[in-house]
């Protein structure tokens, strides 16, 4: 799994005109899920950017994590994470998972960051989607739950 995740002051998505999930303060999680991947690199994944200390504390330095500062999660499916621009000029998409292998384990991620107890929302699977985000920083990550943490 790839997740691109950006520290918001404030994040929504939406579909076919509609607000389908929005948070305030805290990660905006874009998510890619790759053929190899399995439950254990949800577990991994959701560990990780529960855990990461990137959000500021008295003294301004990062050092909180979400769970820290009782933030929120919008997790929004991005099969693009998983494109190979090596060659050529169109991206090949051979090791993205299939999308039923790709939705289960985009809601097993949402459902593990959700037993935090934090505000967890989501785009719609496979939907035409428009995020909004105010990026907080900018504070932007890359995770690949493949390579060791």
């Amino acid at each position: 799994m790839r997740a691109v995740v950006q520290r918001v002051s404030r994040a929504s998505v939406e579909v076919e005109g509609e607000i389908v999930g929005e948070i305030g303060r805290g990660w905006l999680v874009l998510l890619g899920v790759a053929r190899e991947d399995a439950p254990e690199d949800s577990a991994r994944l959701a560990e990780k950017i529960l855990n990461l200390r990137a959000f500021e504390d008295e003294a301004g330095k990062m050092n909180r994590s979400v769970v820290d500062v009782r933030g929120g999660l919008l997790v929004v499916s991005q099969f693009t994470l998983m494109a190979d621009c090596r060659a050529g000029r169109r991206p090949g998409f051979s090791d993205a998972a299939d999308p039923q292998t790709a939705e289960t384990l985009y809601l097993d991620f949402a459902r593990r960051v959700g037993e935090s107890g934090l505000d967890v929302a989501t785009g719609v699977f496979r939907a035409d989607m428009k995020v909004a985000l105010v990026n907080d920083g900018p504070v932007t990550f890359l995770l690949d739950s493949r390579r060791q943490f």
